[in-house]
């Protein structure tokens, strides 16, 4: 049987599916012509934008660093070029781990570097490019580049470190630079986006001392590349560009020889010495001992530097120039003399008779030694220094008469010198008492506490640079200044340069023979004073006071052995000094902690610093030793020139401060 087709009806079905085809092909086209509309009209500005954006990748140049140099041009912070390995984690086409294992076949990578780069890791991003290892030698960036292909996300780098190259000198003036922590991100969030826009890129920042203070003028203006770039993110070729402008070149007060030869005499003995310029403020030295090695920190100081520097129980870090406090002791003396003219509380002539001891109710305040002077009037008691005599002027004047009259030396109080971390020290009051303590019955001041802070002892506790700023108040007549390390700055790009003008304060009104007296009994402490035996034959005029507090309180009339102590429960050799007392140039106070009577230790190294800043001289050796001891009075031998003397790193500061231009332009090259 045959089965016959309908033509019709079968023609009729495949012109329906026919047209349905045609529909939906129609419709796609439709939609795909939409969208191509959409896209190239309604979205062009946006997705050319983007397009350009994965085309072109913007790339922060970071600027290089300025220099610091001393007041003579001696280079104290500088940059270096060296080659870093670097790993950026979001372009690995292996594991991060076994890129790394992989990496130490062909270069040394210490488990120190892998903590380190872990640690970057965690602070920083993904896409971030991360040094895994630095200063490669240049036979490690030869194996490296011959064997590129292999390590996607991984390259050499050329960049500049900063180096401090006299070391340790002058480590807690000038600071450090370090890698930005997250406390810092946190707080970069805060800053206007200029000023962020300006840290792009940017790793380092100054830590401490004027490496902090001075950031803005060290850092420079950092610049752009635009880059195209290939599908797998490697650089073409550059489009544009603008150069990152260098930081400006910053010139401190200070005497990096001055500085060392202090750090010297100190030798292993702990303590510190600021050095001012009394017509200006400007700050000559400014020494805590002992020292550190800021390079230690440029690239992340490892776990046993920073244990050894953080444990170690002369605590190497602590600045004691601005953070260390102590009594002053004897040293105080000369500004209570002044506080008593001032007040009209004692004139000149005023005579007290020093039997050795002064007694109040029931209690004993001794002299040291326990031997009496006799009739003492102001100017003998600075020079033989009379306990007796300032006991009873404490007395008379009372705690908060005498605070009235201190404070404007910014006793207690911030000098407002131009690096951040001074503390204010004390100088008791009533007022004070009443709102450190919460117990009423340690609210209520005693006289008897007074008696003790007519010496520099009790409450008192400042620090060398409210000593030396003090001093140099009193010297030149009540003329003030803020004590300052920076000098000028210099602009490498205009090679303007600019000076920093010191901040004068508000002079105090002392009255001219007022000084004349104080300063004629300090000049008569080093001619037949506590002082005599260490300005012997010196070829200059210099005053000065002798200090000696108490490191630990002893028991109420007990005598002071220092054989029974503990060293670091000994007393604190101190010294104030001036010179040349006609129109003094520098000013002084120094502290050389457990050391005992300030003019077996801190004398001698006052008598060095005068010879090499008035004389321009310097110790030989075995006076150098001497020193060191606390044994020096007289020079030993025949004194140097102190223009002879070439400190370690010098050369290497001088020599890298004349290839440091074309260093800087080999790194712009390879970036």
């Amino acid at each position: 049987m045959i089965e016959l087709k309908n033509v019709e009806r079968e023609l009729g079905r495949f012109r329906g599916r026919l047209l349905a085809a045609a529909l939906f092909v129609l419709l796609g086209f439709g939609l795909l012509a939409a969208r191509l509309v959409y896209l190239q009209v309604f979205k062009h500005e946006a997705l050319a934008t983007q397009a350009e954006a994965n085309r072109i990748a913007v790339l922060p140049v970071v600027p290089n660093r300025g220099l610091i140099v001393d007041r003579n041009g001696v280079v104290l912070a500088t940059d270096y070029s060296a080659y870093t390995l670097e790993i950026t984690p979001s372009r690995l086409a292996a594991p991060l781990d076994a890129t790394i294992d992989a990496l130490a076949e062909l270069v040394e990578i210490t488990p120190r570097d892998r903590r380190r780069f872990k640690r970057l890791q965690d602070d920083g991003k993904n896409f971030e490019s991360l040094p895994i290892r630095t200063k490669l030698s240049d036979e490690e960036v030869a194996r490296f580049v011959a064997q590129r292909f292999r390590f996607a996300g991984v390259d050499v780098r050329a960049r500049l470190f900063r180096q401090y190259p006299l070391g340790e000198v002058g480590s807690h003036l000038l600071g450090y630079i370090g890698r930005i922590n997250q406390a810092e991100k946190k707080t970069m969030e805060d800053w206007d986006d200029e000023l962020q826009g300006n840290y792009r890129g940017t790793e380092y920042i100054g830590k401490l001392g004027v490496e902090q203070s001075y950031e803005s003028e060290l850092h420079g203006t950092t610049g752009f590349e635009e880059v195209e770039t290939s599908a797998s993110g490697r650089a073409v070729r550059r489009l544009n560009s603008q150069p990152a402008t260098p930081g400006n070149k910053l010139s401190l007060s200070i005497d990096i020889k001055l500085q060392a030869l202090v750090e010297q005499m100190f030798g292993e003995r702990r303590g510190a010495l600021v050095a001012i310029d009394p017509r200006s403020g400007e700050v000559l030295a400014l020494v805590s001992k002992p020292t550190f090695d800021p390079n230690l920190f440029v690239d992340g100081i490892d776990a046993d530097n920073w244990r050894e520097l953080n444990e170690s129980l002369d605590k190497p870090l602590l600045n004691r120039a601005l953070r260390g406090t102590y009594p002053p002791g004897s040293t105080f003396k000369p500004f209570m003399a002044m506080a008593a003219l001032t007040s009209g509380k004692r004139s000149p002539s005023t005579v007290i008779n020093d039997g050795g001891s002064f007694q109040f109710g029931n209690h004993t305040f001794r002299s040291h030694g326990d031997r009496g002077l006799g009739p003492v009037d102001m100017v003998r008691s600075i020079v033989k220094s009379s306990n007796v005599y300032y006991y009873s002027l404490a007395n008379e004047m009372g705690v908060d008469l005498m605070h009235e009259h201190l404070s404007p030396f910014l006793f207690g109080s911030k000098t407002g010198i131009d690096v951040e971390g001074e503390v204010t020290g004390l100088l008791p009051s009533t007022d004070w008492k009443r709102r450190y303590y919460k117990k009423p019955e340690q609210q209520k001041w005693y006289a008897g506490e007074t008696i003790s802070l007519g010496i520099g002892q009790g409450y008192n506790n400042f620090t060398m640079l409210q000593l030396a700023s003090a001093t140099a108040t009193l010297v030149s007549g009540g003329q003030r200044f803020a004590p300052r390390l920076g000098r000028e700055i210099e602009n490498l790009v205009t090679h303007e340069k600019t000076r920093i003008a010191g901040q004068a304060l508000p002079a105090l009104a002392f009255d001219p023979e007022h000084v004349a007296l104080i300063t004629r009994a300090l000049y008569g402490v080093t001619q037949e004073g506590t002082s005599v035996r260490s300005f012997v034959g010196a070829p200059y005029k210099s005053g000065g006071k002798t200090g000696t507090a108490q490191a630990v309180g002893i028991k109420a009339n007990e005598k002071y052995n220092a054989a029974k102590l503990d060293e670091y429960q000994r007393d604190h050799s101190l010294y104030i000094a001036f010179a040349p007392v006609e129109a003094p140039t520098i000013a002084l106070a120094v502290v050389v902690e457990n050391a005992g009577f300030g003019s077996e230790a801190a004398a001698p190294i006052t008598r060095r610093v005068f010879d090499y800043w008035l004389a321009g001289l310097w110790p030989n050796d075995e006076d150098m030793a001497a020193t060191q001891q606390g044994k020096s009075g007289a020079p030993i031998g025949k004194l140097r020139p102190a223009a002879d003397v070439f400190l370690p790193g010098m050369a290497a500061s001088a020599a890298m401060a004349a290839v440091l231009p074309a260093r800087q332009a080999l790194v712009a090259v390879v970036r």
